[in-house]
């Protein structure tokens, strides 16, 4: 386990909702742009934007700038019981009839050579 506590109600708070899990599925093992984000689930770029900062709290995403553009990677939990959760997690996901549509559109849209699950 890391040095600081982690919130474990704050993760399962984050995994509560089904708009952030596609969130975590499309940006899969890749990072991603939220303009990627938008177009595949067709919810404007604020209400991704509020998502992504809620799975940056529970520090299951992080974030990097790139000019004018976002880009965001899924990362493990800093506490190892945490993180063996989120990864189940992503497992279950990989197999989802929904989270594979979302795949299939992403890999449509965007102009990636690789997007694993």
């Amino acid at each position: 386990m890391a040095g600081k506590h982690y919130n474990i109600e704050l993760l399962f708070k984050a995994l509560a909702d089904r708009t952030r899990l596609r969130i975590i599925s499309l940006i899969g093992g890749d990072e991603i742009c939220v303009c990627f984000l938008v177009e595949v689930l067709n919810i404007n770029q604020p209400k991704i934007s509020r998502h992504l900062a809620y799975l940056r709290r529970a520090r299951v995403v992080s974030a990097r700038r790139e000019g004018k553009w976002m880009h965001y990677r899924v990362v493990d939990p800093p506490d190892s019981r945490a993180a063996s959760i989120f990864r189940e997690v992503r497992t279950w996901l990989a197999n989802d009839a929904q989270m594979q549509r979302d795949r299939s559109r992403l890999n449509q849209i965007c102009c990636a050579t690789k997007l694993p699950s």
